[in-house]
C-alpha cells in the first residue's frame, strides 16, 4: 500500500513537471516582442575609444525614443542639432573614456568634443538638449552610475561635439 501511494505521488510530480517544462518551452522561451528592425542612416566612428557603428533614425513613439539594443540611434527636431543614444552595456560601453577635444566622425562630418557632464535622470532637461544649435552640433546620451530596476540607471553622461571648423 506504501509503494502504491509513493508510485502515485511519483507519477503525479512527473505529470506536474511535464506540463510545467512544456508550458515553458512553449509560452516562456518566445521573446517577449519580436526584434525591431531599424533602418540604417549612417554611421558613427570615435576614434578614441575605438567605436564604429552603426546609426539608425528614430522616430517617436508615445513620446518616446526606443533605443536600439546594439547600435545606436539619432534623433533631430531642431536646426543643427542631433541626439545620439545607445546603450552603456553595448555599444556605448566605453564613452565615460572620451575625453574634450576628441574627434567624432558622424554623417559625413568631423566633430569636436566641446563638453561632458553627468546629470542625475531627473535633472535632464530634454528641451535644452535637443533645442537648436547656431552650428551643428551632437548630443551624445547614455546611461550611468548605480542600476535601477529595469536596465535603467540614476545618472546620463551627456557629451556635446560642434562641427569642427
Amino acid at each position: 500500500m506504501e509503494l502504491k501511494k509513493r508510485l502515485n505521488l511519483r507519477t503525479v510530480l512527473i505529470g506536474l513537471y511535464v506540463v510545467v517544462f512544456g508550458a515553458y518551452v512553449v509560452w516562456g522561451l518566445q521573446p517577449a516582442e519580436a526584434a525591431k528592425s531599424y533602418e540604417i542612416s549612417t554611421k558613427l566612428n570615435i576614434p578614441s575609444i575605438n567605436l564604429t557603428t552603426d546609426v539608425a533614425t528614430l522616430q517617436l513613439e508615445n513620446r518616446e525614443l526606443k533605443t536600439p539594443d546594439a547600435i545606436v540611434g539619432s534623433f533631430s527636431k531642431a536646426k543643427n542639432k542631433t541626439l545620439l543614444i545607445g546603450h552603456s552595456a553595448t555599444v556605448f560601453q566605453n564613452l565615460n573614456n572620451v575625453k574634450i577635444g576628441d574627434e567624432i566622425n558622424y554623417d559625413n562630418g568631423i566633430y569636436v568634443v566641446k563638453n561632458i557632464r553627468v546629470l542625475e535622470k531627473a535633472n535632464v532637461d530634454m528641451s535644452k538638449i535637443l533645442a537648436p544649435a547656431e552650428k551643428q552640433t551632437l548630443e551624445i546620451m547614455t546611461c550611468i552610475g548605480d542600476l535601477l530596476d529595469g536596465g535603467d540607471a540614476t545618472h546620463r553622461l551627456i557629451i556635446t561635439a560642434e562641427i569642427k571648423d
